[in-house]
């Protein structure tokens, strides 16, 4: 089809960008519930100064990671980094401020369901053994005498249990939610009939590759092909012949194309093609090889042979437009000549050939 893979890394490219947003809120969100604990429950200066050093700290790695970071990209690695910090962070507030039996305890779940939500499920469970192993360290550090820490394990297994559950739910959830959206984007942005895209995914592909081309300054080429006979042949065969007439074009076509081109049905039984980096007498030979592949694939309607033909317009950037939408009206004006000659035939902006 050209590009699908593309198309799917701009979704996950624009979900991690909105994750990394939410991310970042909650970091200083974060921040704010232990400076407005600490200021509430009213500790000494002795037991605050740790408390308010983390959070010097915490908050300029938040800044630093942020927005002084030279690739502001978000990135799955970044955000490992960012939840990383928020356990340590955390279990330096609790271990300052009662340890285990302090109120902020539940704070780790902020961590494990950003985890779960972005980073999938071997990284959550190494963030849950890394929380395990800091309750280890917080229980250790709350007891005293010639035994400063006595192993209770129905003890670390009920306080643990919760973060297990919240992992595991919010992972599920996650990964169904991912799907049900891939699904949807993907009606969204393909033709049900072919399976090719729709014109609202082809805009969007298009218009960057035109970018490009106008940053770069590079050619391409717009290709429109046209059925000749599809009203025949759903007047005469039924419309499952001709639906059958369409796919038979879209299989001639994804035959010829390469990974960078970007096929789509534009209209009925009319489709388009852009050909990155083409120029006119390029997109002449691919439009003339599909044209005589189609010519030349009659289609079988019930032990009947259906021929078909297409006609073919093209035009070029930057030749015949200084923009996208210039050089598609050019190409159909193109397809329109091919058909006004008599169908069956190519066309370059009102010309036969190149």
């Amino acid at each position: 089809m050209g590009q699908l893979p593309f198309v799917a890394l701009s979704h996950e490219a624009e979900e991690l960008k909105n994750f990394s947003r939410t991310v970042d809120e909650i970091q200083w969100l974060l921040a704010v519930l232990v400076l407005l604990y600490q200021v509430t429950q009213g500790q000494d200066a002795g037991g605050a100064l740790p408390i308010y050093f983390g959070l010097l700290i915490y908050t300029g790695f938040v800044a630093g990671f942020r927005y002084f970071n030279i690739d502001r990209s978000a990135a799955h690695w970044k955000l490992a980094i960012e939840t990383w910090v928020m356990i340590v962070f955390i279990t330096w507030i609790l271990y300052h401020s009662g340890r285990l039996d302090s109120p902020l305890v539940n704070l780790y779940l902020l961590t494990i369901i950003i985890s779960a939500l972005t980073l999938g499920k071997l990284v959550t469970l190494l963030e849950v053994a890394l929380i395990a192993a800091c309750y280890l360290l917080l229980g250790y550090s709350a007891n005293s005498g010639p035994q400063p820490w006595n192993f209770n394990v129905s003890d670390f297994i009920t306080r643990l249990a919760p973060m297990l559950l919240v992992a595991y739910i919010t992972t599920m959830l996650s990964a169904d939610i991912r799907g049900a959206l891939s699904r949807i984007k993907l009606i969204s942005e393909t033709d049900e009939l072919t399976g090719i895209y729709n014109v609202r995914a082809f805009t969007t592909l298009a218009s960057r590759t035109h970018t490009l081309s106008v940053r770069y300054r590079h050619i391409y080429s717009i290709v429109m092909f046209d059925s000749d006979s599809l009203k025949e042949v759903n007047d005469t065969y039924g419309h499952e012949t001709g639906n059958d007439l369409l796919k038979l074009t879209v299989a001639c076509v994804q035959k010829l194309l390469r990974e960078s081109d970007v096929f789509a049905r534009y209209g009925g039984d009319e489709f388009v093609v852009q050909l990155p980096q083409t120029n006119a007498e390029g997109a002449f030979e691919f439009a003339e090889r599909v044209r005589k592949m189609i010519e030349s694939s009659p289609l079988d309607s019930y032990g009947r042979e259906v021929f078909t033909t297409v006609s073919v317009g093209i035009a070029t950037f930057p030749a015949h437009g200084e923009d996208l939408r210039a050089v598609m009206n050019r190409a159909d004006q193109a397809l329109y000549s091919s058909k006004r000659r008599g169908r069956n035939c190519t066309s370059i902006n009102g010309d036969e050939s190149p």
